[in-house]
């Protein structure tokens, strides 16, 4: 894994200076996670298409802004996440609600076994979700991401972050028990 770093390394230091050849290791090396990535926000695949290549475009052009905190991989990530969110923004797609505008019902639910459902199965279910409901629970259960983050990252307050991250695992039990 060093190794692999190290080398991401001197891949970026080289698109620092121009290097297209570089540019294209580094885009073959990530691209399709990204397209994955940004698949799963947008449900679109020529909108997921166009937001991976300007995330690239981007990265390339603002490549002096990183910093090696995080690696190149996560901060291309959040590149993509943040592109995605624009892409459904400007499409009117994303449906957020103000918290007090919402009343909150705590329902206990009987224990199932979804030991049998299969990924594709789930992640079918996770596409039928309403959009903020699959940006949440897709930035949470796939990407990682804890509330606070999808939080800053959905310009949402943490509250509601977390009110949304439990509706969306809610209704996705609701559809995978249909």
């Amino acid at each position: 894994m060093e190794v692999q770093i190290q080398h991401n390394n001197q891949l970026v230091e080289q698109c620092k200076n121009g290097d297209k050849k570089a540019q294209f290791a580094i885009y073959k090396q990530y691209y399709k996670a990204m397209y994955n990535t940004a698949l799963r926000i947008v449900n679109n695949s020529f909108e997921a298409e166009d937001v991976m290549q300007e995330s690239f475009l981007a990265a390339f052009t603002k490549l002096d802004s990183f910093s090696g905190t995080v690696t190149f991989g996560a901060w291309l990530k959040r590149i993509v996440i943040n592109n995605s969110l624009t892409a459904l923004k400007k499409n009117n797609k994303l449906d957020t609600v103000p918290l007090e505008k919402v009343t909150i019902h705590e329902i206990e639910e009987e224990k199932q076994d979804y030991s049998m459902l299969k990924a594709s199965n789930i992640l079918n279910k996770v596409s039928q979700l309403k959009n903020n409901y699959k940006v949440a629970i897709t930035l949470n259960l796939i990407e990682g991401y804890d509330y606070e983050e999808i939080a800053q990252i959905m310009d949402i307050s943490y509250e509601n972050s977390r009110t949304t991250i439990s509706r969306a695992k809610n209704k996705l039990r609701q559809l995978l028990s249909q």
